[in-house]
């Protein structure tokens, strides 16, 4: 776990906490949670960097995904699993070919694509 300054082992656990049940509940109602959850509280709340936290987010993402996933599918028939296996694939080609852009460029950047991102992505939610 990255330290925060200034913060007890305790207060962290507790951010943790907080943030991955958010980033559930999240993941759970609209199917979002990683990156416009996880990453943006664990730069505000733990002082993590952007490398750190996009890194930490997808780490999570994997339980996160797989445990939505199985509820979605087993409890409600709301998964179509061949559709998201096609997903799947281009989409590991986009996170290497990402990863590898967001080591080169500053980090600084790397905040300001994504705080312009989740304001786009707001706009078009509120617009339509």
């Amino acid at each position: 776990m990255a330290p925060e300054a200034g913060s007890s082992p305790g207060d962290q656990l507790l951010k943790l906490a907080a943030i991955g049940t958010a980033a559930g509940f999240f993941s759970g109602v609209f199917g979002v949670g990683g990156g416009t959850v996880i990453v943006p509280l664990l730069i505000v709340w733990l002082a993590y960097g952007e490398r750190l936290a996009t890194g930490t987010s997808l780490a999570a993402i994997v339980a996160i995904g797989a445990i939505g996933a199985l509820a979605q599918g087993g409890f409600y028939g709301n998964v179509h699993v061949v559709t998201g296996l096609l997903l799947a694939i281009p989409a590991v080609l986009g996170v290497v070919l990402g990863t590898a852009l967001q080591q080169r460029i500053p980090q600084r950047a790397v905040s300001y694509l994504f705080a312009a991102l989740l304001v786009g992505i707001a706009i078009e939610l509120v617009v339509k």
